[in-house]
């Protein structure tokens, strides 16, 4: 088994396929990484979430990255690290934006109503804030390996 870059075209058909990842964010130093379900459009990854930590923080230092990969093995796997700036979709500045966002993550159901649902559990709060936000891609690059 080999380990070798992957190509831009290799990595954007990476994010094309898959919509879950690992979102990476930092505030005073210290990492923090939570899985995130997305939809990637050449230039930007849209995500949902409710406002918590992760918000907090991007707020605060809005450089981020997304790791996403697909592993069939440990011989088998590729993956693609993403690295941008956070760009909160507010009403009303960026209200197509965020239109745009809610229509490319239906692509996926409504996938973020049982987080939400739980989300209002655990907070017994029916108004919990919602939030779309958007990745400005900086950077983007990957691995994969071969036989």
């Amino acid at each position: 088994m080999r380990i070798i870059p992957m190509s831009q075209q290799e990595c954007s058909g990476l994010l094309k396929r898959i919509s879950i990842g690992k979102l990476g964010c930092s505030l005073d130093n210290q990492p923090y990484v939570v899985p995130v379900g997305f939809s990637y459009e050449p230039g930007y990854i849209y995500i949902f979430s409710t406002l918590g930590k992760k918000i907090e923080w991007m707020r605060n230092n809005p450089k981020v990255c997304l790791q996403a990969d697909e592993v069939g093995n440990r011989s088998n796997w590729e993956s693609v690290i993403v690295t941008g700036t956070y760009l909160e979709l507010r009403e009303p500045q960026y209200s197509a934006e965020r239109q745009h966002a809610l229509e490319r993550l239906k692509q996926y159901s409504d996938y973020w109503e049982a987080p939400l649902a739980e989300r209002r559990e655990q907070a017994s709060d029916l108004e919990i804030q919602t939030v779309f936000f958007r990745i400005e891609i900086g950077s983007m690059s990957g691995l994969r390996t071969i036989p």
